[in-house]
């Protein structure tokens, strides 16, 4: 006689079948999603996947329409984030929370619902100075946090969920403001959590790396379904990036590693200095060149001179001091000298920086040719048919998605915007392409389909600076790295000898 099997113990939290609709749209459709005591579960799926509206039913922001919400086995109505944070469910935003004023202790005490009217510090004091001696990293408790490093700020946040007893957190990107080592460390400390003292952590996260490193179980969403899910270690990496596209193939990056041109470099900046909007210099750049064939990448934590040095070669920013040089040419950035040396762009935030939101898709397509004509010659007027055409070209080739080529471009999702300038940028001759952080929020195919082009580029000639605060992204695309530190190039490697340790530490500033 077999001996039946045990009963398997509740889940911290499970969502079962849960549907949510806005009005006639289904964001989510009986999705199940079970979080075990104790494990890290990751939680993967491209953009509009649902993935923050099912952790906005379980946190009680949103009510679900079918389904239910289970803590510790019970069936649970979270009909605000309260009822949530009562049966010991937190959450840590990808954006921090912290009053940046105020310090770390005072941040922890004031988070608490039962602030006393009158506050004991001292008592205050010694009972946070007990409770971080069972915790497994430490922060400057009076230390305000606006002078905290982006991983110590994590940390609080990940504290104060601790502080307030949550037994479940919910992490939403939690990495993405860290450099490498933070990443590591933070995750790290929270898996030892997991495993030694129960805590159950869901993680919102697009890379697969942390997905493999540090994850138990994955759950896979795409458009609102429940697209897959299992143990990590019995997933390859290519079998969860199918389930989220709903495809057995993407586009592949591909190509072989650079090989840079022995001749003079496509761009080469010396002894550049900006000044940002305080008056402080922002850049100071001694030498930089990019050669025909090569990805040049530049790694840096957002606010160290890459915005800035961005803008100069876009011709947005005027540089206090130093030289840009296009084949051995000054470079000002002008309409004529970009057309000259077949210079293109796809800045960051392409809408805002690289469009006319209110003109049409086939207008903003249709900026890198409308005045001249097909043989370069100066057009005396708009020929609107070969503006219609160009954009229908344009739009078939790079898949972008649009109600018409007539619909004013601001009506497009994110990742279309990007494609409709990555068409246009990328069409015709290129020596030289500038890109800034190409794939910022952009869902798992897009960021394929971008990455793959980018490579291309290269293939076929020309010089590539990339400038990215995604470290995966320059490691799978880059031939060179270059690590940019308070304005200037503080570390430089080969891809072949990259180390990311190291790359991390010179992003931190440690050296």
């Amino acid at each position: 006689m077999t001996e039946p099997d045990a009963p398997r113990p509740e889940a911290a939290v499970e969502a079962f079948e849960i549907t949510k609709r806005f009005g006639a749209f289904t964001a989510l459709e009986k999705v199940s999603i079970r979080i075990e005591r104790g494990e890290v579960h990751a939680l993967l799926g491209e953009n509009g996947a649902g993935k923050s509206t099912l952790v906005k039913c379980i946190i009680g922001y949103q009510g679900v329409d079918e389904g239910a919400i289970l803590v510790d086995g019970i069936e649970r109505e979270m009909a605000n984030p309260r009822d949530a944070h009562k049966l010991g469910i937190g959450m840590v935003y990808q954006h921090f929370t912290l009053v940046p004023s105020m310090t770390v202790a005072e941040n922890l005490v004031m988070s608490r619902v039962d602030v006393p009217t009158v506050i004991d510090w001292r008592r205050e004091r010694a009972a946070i100075a007990a409770f971080l001696e069972r915790m497994p990293f430490q922060v400057p408790l009076d230390q305000p946090v606006e002078r905290l490093s982006a991983g110590e700020r994590q940390k609080t946040e990940i504290l104060k969920q601790l502080y307030l007893d949550r037994r479940v957190l919910i992490l939403d990107e939690p990495t993405s403001v860290l450099t490498p080592d933070e990443a590591d460390e933070v995750l790290t400390l929270l898996g030892g959590m997991a495993r030694d003292k129960g805590l159950s952590i869901l993680m919102i996260t697009h890379k697969f790396r942390e997905v493999t490193r540090y994850a138990d179980r994955v759950t896979i969403l795409r458009r609102g379904r429940l697209a897959g899910s299992g143990l990590v270690a019995e997933l390859s990496t290519g079998e969860m990036a199918a389930m989220m596209v709903g495809a057995t193939s993407l586009p592949s990056v591909g190509g072989k590693e650079g090989v840079p041109d022995d001749g003079a470099p496509v761009l080469s900046i010396r002894n550049l200095k900006v000044t940002g909007r305080t008056g402080l210099t922002q850049v100071d750049l001694a030498a930089l060149d990019v050669y025909r064939r090569e990805i040049v990448g530049i790694a840096g934590i957002s606010g160290n001179g890459q915005k800035e040095l961005v803008e100069v070669l876009a011709g947005q920013r005027l540089p206090a001091a130093g030289a840009v040089l296009v084949h051995d040419t000054p470079y000002g950035a002008s309409r004529a000298e970009t057309r000259a040396h077949k210079v293109r762009l796809l800045p960051e935030e392409p809408l805002k920086n690289a469009c006319a939101p209110r003109m049409s898709v086939a207008e903003n397509l249709a900026f890198r040719i409308f005045d001249e004509t097909p043989a370069g010659k100066p057009a005396a007027l708009l020929d609107r048919g070969r503006i219609t055409a160009n954009a229908t070209d344009m739009i078939a080739a790079y898949k972008v998605k649009t109600s018409s080529p007539q619909a004013a471009i601001a009506t497009l999702s994110g990742g279309n915007v990007q494609r409709a300038v990555l068409a246009r940028e990328f069409t015709g001759e290129v020596d030289l392409l500038i890109v800034a952080n190409p794939c910022f929020g952009l869902d798992f195919a897009a960021v394929a389909e971008i990455r793959s082009r980018i490579v291309k580029a290269r293939n076929g000639g020309a010089a590539v600076l990339l400038v990215s605060e995604d470290l995966d992204e320059l490691i799978e695309l880059a031939d060179r790295i270059l690590v940019m530190s308070e304005g200037k190039i503080a570390y430089e490697t080969q891809n072949r000898d990259v180390d990311i340790r190291t790359i991390g530490a010179h992003m931190a500033g440690h050296h």
